[in-house]
């Protein structure tokens, strides 16, 4: 995160004593990123921190991986994963995989269950709100989401989910830190003028609410051998997670909505980083939004033919009307994978419809990988078999 906040109750000068009103010494916590070398908080709670009750392991849903072979574009249908009723699934258990590699894991769930506490040790959550709303308690405090919201979760952050109804979530997993793409960032971190969100955009968590219940099971997804490298364990705690009376520091939970996106446009066809929002290891987020687009006389404002050359190119649609998509049978809910090797661009006779257009309709998420990607369980149910064969003509 690029600048400080604080909430609650701290000293006036870190690792030094802080008490309780009787007296009692409160436990200082430092949660940071990349061994002391890079942003980080300090928490101070009621409880020990490292205190266990008991563990047990916690049978995580179906992570394997299947390549992308032979080569082909995919359509994948993610509405077609969950029934209409979600009132038993939760935002972290319910999760499908959709597509994976080592730096980044997709997934989508649709839920209306509060959710166990939950804590993700293998990198940061950037998870998208399709749809629906509700509170993303932590261990910061409290972030009321909504629809649009991207929810930023740092690597190891205690929280839970508590939808108000049913939530649809596309869910953005790293293996590594997510934050602002490093060029929109001063060299001090602050987000310069050319970048098209900034701080205010930017809301972090409300005051940390203090519980003090008794045993309370944390949920972890960890690192660990085998062939998806990633395992899950329970936590019994002798407190309840949320014992933090104030924090301080860079690092800490946020959401972002994406009505708060400013476009860049220009006068002929913009490239795909104009577009840009969030980078991790290996990978971009990035955002299309309604907007004016190109106003040279002789622009064509859908995007040009291209070729992935260094990536996979991974298209949420959720909302609008995507004009380059339309006859290729991608609509609301639809994710489309085109994969480095092969090259894509607009449906055929979308190019001769865009001339003239001065403006879009359309909401899509995009995450560009540099490493392959693989189709997990929920990508194979969700491909329509059909996708690739949609540029041909007769």
């Amino acid at each position: 995160m690029p600048y400080y906040q604080q909430r609650g109750s701290i000293p006036p000068k870190r690792h030094t004593q802080h008490r309780d009103a009787d007296g009692r010494l409160y436990y200082e916590e430092l949660m940071g990123e990349e061994g002391f070398s890079s942003d980080s908080s300090l928490l101070y709670h009621r409880e020990i921190p490292s205190a266990l009750r008991d563990a047990r392991s916690w049978d995580l849903p179906d992570l394997a991986t299947a390549p992308n072979e032979p080569l082909l574009p995919r359509h994948l249908r993610l509405h077609e994963l969950f029934a209409d009723d979600a009132a038993g699934t939760d935002l972290v258990r319910g999760r499908r995989l959709v597509l994976g590699n080592e730096d980044v894991r997709i997934g989508y769930v649709v839920g209306s269950a509060p959710s166990p506490f939950y804590r993700n040790a293998l990198g940061d959550e950037c998870v998208y709100i399709e749809d629906g709303a509700g509170v993303c308690e932590t261990v910061f405090g409290p972030l009321a989401f909504t629809r649009g919201d991207y929810v930023v979760v740092p690597r190891a952050t205690t929280h839970r989910w508590l939808p108000s109804g049913t939530v649809r979530a596309y869910c953005i997993e790293a293996n590594s830190h997510v934050g602002p793409a490093h060029r929109y960032l001063s060299r001090h971190g602050q987000l310069l003028e050319h970048a098209p969100y900034c701080e205010r955009d930017l809301h972090g968590p409300g005051d940390p609410p203090v519980e003090t219940a008794g045993d309370t099971e944390v949920y972890v997804k960890h690192r660990a051998a085998g062939p998806t490298g990633i395992a899950g364990s329970v936590h019994v705690l002798p407190h309840h997670p949320f014992d933090v009376v104030g924090w301080d520091g860079c690092l800490y939970p946020y959401t972002f909505n994406v009505e708060d996106f400013m476009p860049i446009t220009g006068k002929v066809h913009q490239p795909p980083p104009v577009h840009q929002v969030f980078e991790g290891h290996n990978f971009v987020v990035c955002n299309f939004v309604p907007r004016k687009v190109d106003y040279h006389p002789l622009a064509i404002p859908v995007p040009y033919y291209h070729s992935n050359v260094d990536s996979d190119e991974v298209m949420f649609y959720c909302g609008g009307d995507y004009e380059a998509r339309r006859g290729s049978g991608i609509g609301q809910g639809s994710v489309s994978l085109h994969p480095g090797g092969h090259s894509h661009g607009p449906q055929p006779g979308a190019y001769e419809r865009s001339v003239g257009v001065q403006e879009v309709d359309e909401l899509a998420v995009m995450v560009d990988t540099f490493r392959p990607l693989r189709l997990g369980e929920g990508g194979r149910a969700a491909d329509d078999g059909q996708y690739a064969w949609s540029w041909t003509r007769g």
